[in-house]
């Protein structure tokens, strides 16, 4: 699959991980570590994402502020996809969506109560009924019309259906695996269309 660069160069890159992940994800290490390796001037960024759906999206505005619109890409998996979203509609910037959520709220309104991480069992939070209520209220800002996205969805998802993922990015690129997972397993063999997707500095 040959998916075209847009104009500008990336230099500031955000990612941003799914429900009960952290920046120790497998995808979010093996992004850090091509960044680095093959793109060293680019500016990495992946923060840990509080529980709270608003307070993510602040530490992400905030941490953020300071960048370059035109040249500002955002990475996000999962939940993270969805975040994703969300900052890409606020800042027009491009975006890469690994099996996103969607339809976060609904989904996530089925696991309110005490959560594992996934990296690290021993760290739990408390995902809270208002959270769902803050999922709702960021959906309302994909009303913006769909920046530049490459998204890439896996029939084989065990926790997200493949055909609402598509459906509701009806303006994206998508690569539609036939199988793979949630998880990405297979990330490796995406890292040409997504880096190429980046165009990174």
């Amino acid at each position: 699959m040959s998916v075209m660069p847009p104009f500008a160069h990336t230099t500031h890159l955000l990612y941003l991980h799914g429900f009960r992940s952290s920046p120790r994800s497998m995808k979010a290490q093996k992004m850090a570590q091509w960044v680095s390796q093959g793109h060293p001037k680019v500016h990495w960024w992946c923060p840990q994402l509080p529980p709270s759906p608003q307070a993510a999206m602040d530490l992400v505005r905030q941490g953020t502020a300071d960048w370059p619109g035109a040249q500002t890409a955002v990475i996000g998996s999962s939940l993270g996809g969805f975040y994703a979203q969300c900052f890409a509609a606020a800042t027009g910037c491009r975006a890469v969506l690994l099996n996103p959520a969607v339809e976060p709220a609904r989904d996530l309104a089925h696991h309110v109560g005490l959560q594992q991480a996934w990296h690290d069992p021993s760290q739990s939070f408390y995902f809270q009924p208002a959270y769902v209520n803050e999922l709702d209220q960021l959906q309302t800002t994909l009303r913006s019309p769909p920046p530049e996205t490459f998204a890439i969805v896996a029939k084989g998802d065990e926790v997200l259906r493949w055909e609402e993922m598509v459906s509701h990015l009806p303006h994206a690129r998508i690569k539609l695996l036939p199988d793979s997972d949630h998880a990405l397993s297979d990330f490796d063999a995406h890292r040409s269309d997504i880096l190429d997707f980046l165009n990174l500095a």
